[in-house]
């Protein structure tokens, strides 16, 4: 049997951090020219160019007979502000030209959006992702995606560089909307083992004794291991996530939820911890290090 190996595209990326430089990776891996956006925000490019990868401070190069241009930004405002704002993205897109927003983002916002690049004649798919930058350098990220089935089809070609697991949940904003409640249900859960930790610290309990129990009983999960080896060992490299982005998150999911009438108390009182907790820490605290917060200890 003949294969047919997938077709490169010409892409431009905006956003190399810590997930955007994994994306990249993968990208050129698999025979596509990326241009991407040099920018002070960026991860260290160094090995992205060596595979290839060009870099421009002119978003006129970065969509310039571009098949698909991705963003992979902080969140809505700054999508908003790249594709809307003065100079930005929505002057220089082609006609024709696919946008593939991986961003975690405010879903309401992201209708808007996607309205404002289609009326320009360009196509639109939310595509936020789960799992690590490990995952993403890996090439093992999962994604979920929101837009019609033909601009999904187009995007497919290019995120399976980049993903283990892709999922269509439905029209424009269904991504987002798998993000947040993904996010909310896995973050609530990590914000309940880390109350439970600073608690079972507190009361002597030896914390070795109290994971394993955790992950032998009901309480074992994703939350549960990618915390563990800040609870026995100190090591935060499995929960690399900001406890600034973890409030953030479920700030937006509580906005999708009133948006939605939907009931949202659990998901107020996990924000509630977050941004209190977030008042104590630095802005580059991680999750794991909620636990030293929940648990007033001194050096969190």
């Amino acid at each position: 049997m003949t294969s047919h190996p997938t077709p490169s595209g010409n892409l431009g990326l905006i956003g190399c951090g810590l997930m955007g430089h994994g994306i990249a990776k993968n990208l050129l891996r698999a025979g596509h020219a990326v241009t991407i956006l040099d920018h002070p925000g960026n991860q260290p490019c160094d090995d992205l160019a060596a595979l290839g990868a060009g870099f421009s401070t002119d978003l006129g190069d970065i969509t310039r007979a571009k098949d698909a241009v991705l963003v992979v930004l902080p969140g809505s405002p700054e999508v908003e502000t790249v594709v809307l704002g003065d100079g930005g993205l929505l002057q220089h897109l082609e006609r024709g030209t696919l946008l593939i927003d991986a961003t975690t983002a405010e879903p309401e916002e992201t209708l808007k959006i996607a309205a404002a690049v289609q009326a320009h004649g360009c196509a639109y798919v939310d595509a936020p992702m789960t799992r690590t930058p490990k995952e993403a350098e890996e090439g093992r990220l999962n994604v979920l995606l929101g837009g019609a089935h033909s601009d999904v089809a187009r995007a497919r070609v290019y995120i399976e560089a980049y993903a283990e697991n892709i999922y269509h949940g439905g029209g424009v904003s269904a991504g987002h909307r798998l993000k947040l409640l993904h996010n909310f249900v896995s973050l609530g859960q990590a914000v309940v083992v880390s109350e439970a930790v600073a608690a079972a610290d507190k009361g002597g309990v030896d914390l070795n004794v109290l994971t394993e129990v955790l992950a032998t009983g009901g309480a074992g999960g994703v939350a549960l291991e990618r915390l563990r080896p800040y609870i026995e060992q100190r090591d935060t490299s499995s929960f690399r996530f900001a406890i600034r982005n973890a409030a953030k998150d479920l700030d937006y999911y509580t906005r999708m939820a009133v948006a939605l009438d939907a009931q949202h108390e659990a998901a107020q009182a996990v924000h509630h911890v977050l941004t209190r907790a977030l008042e104590r820490a630095g802005v580059e605290a991680v999750m794991p290090q909620l636990i030293d917060i929940l648990g007033d200890k001194k050096d969190a």
